[in-house]
């Protein structure tokens, strides 16, 4: 667990389980947790029921980023390879989408010069992945906005006829709450992931910890947090 304003490592657990993360709650240093208003997680269950049972005034917030990349792997490329295989008697044409992953996965402002035009030229080819391409997640300006934008998004899912696009909704029908509220708290996982990577190099350089104890305090030694 980390500061979200000082980026200062409060708690350090081992595992992704209820039963490990709840000793936090319980912790001298938790006493605040009336207070905490937002939390940003990632789609893990465990961490969301808890936060929800001992902070159930804090909103939970999931990062943009995890979602739309979730959409990418279980939407796009899907549709992706689905629709190249029914060309099988097509072998250039089936050439053509089996290698546009990064064509549809990248914003259009990322692209290259000229593959704007490739990008279009797929799309008007191909209606399934014109459909999913134009359906990625988008951010919003206020939560209300962000609220609209889901039903009516929820709506054409399961509307499309796209099997992916609609078992992706009912996957996140549950999170909806979640995403939404990333429109009025601007929160991401970002800088724990970072911390992580950097835990990862701490405890490859030490060649692992047999004391779990100390390994933990030397990670919370290398997050002591930003001076306010």
């Amino acid at each position: 667990m980390a500061d979200a304003d000082t980026q200062q490592v409060l708690w350090v657990g081992e595992g992704s389980s209820r039963a490990t993360f709840r000793p936090f709650f319980t912790w001298p240093g938790a006493e605040g947790c009336a207070g905490i208003e937002s939390v940003a997680l990632d789609m893990n269950t465990a961490f969301d029921l808890e936060v929800r049972e001992h902070c159930p005034q804090a909103k939970v917030v999931y990062d943009l980023f995890h979602v739309v990349a979730k959409f990418g792997r279980e939407v796009v490329d899907r549709v992706r390879v689905d629709q190249a295989n029914q060309l099988r008697d097509n072998p250039k044409s089936r050439r053509v989408i089996k290698r546009s992953r990064w064509l549809l996965l990248r914003n259009p402002e990322n692209l290259p010069e000229g593959h704007g035009v490739r990008l279009s030229e797929l799309l008007e080819a191909n209606q399934p992945l014109n459909t999913v391409y134009v359906m990625k997640a988008a951010y919003a300006p206020s939560e209300q906005e962000a609220n609209q934008r889901w039903n009516e998004g929820y709506r054409q899912y399961q509307e499309s006829g796209i099997r992916a696009l609609k078992q992706f909704a009912e996957k996140l029908k549950s999170y909806a709450g979640g995403i939404t509220a990333s429109a009025t708290h601007r929160l991401n996982t970002s800088v724990p992931e970072g911390m992580n990577n950097r835990i990862k190099v701490i405890k490859r350089m030490a060649y692992g910890y047999r004391d779990n104890d100390y390994f933990f305090l030397k990670i919370k030694a290398a997050f002591p947090g930003k001076a306010r």
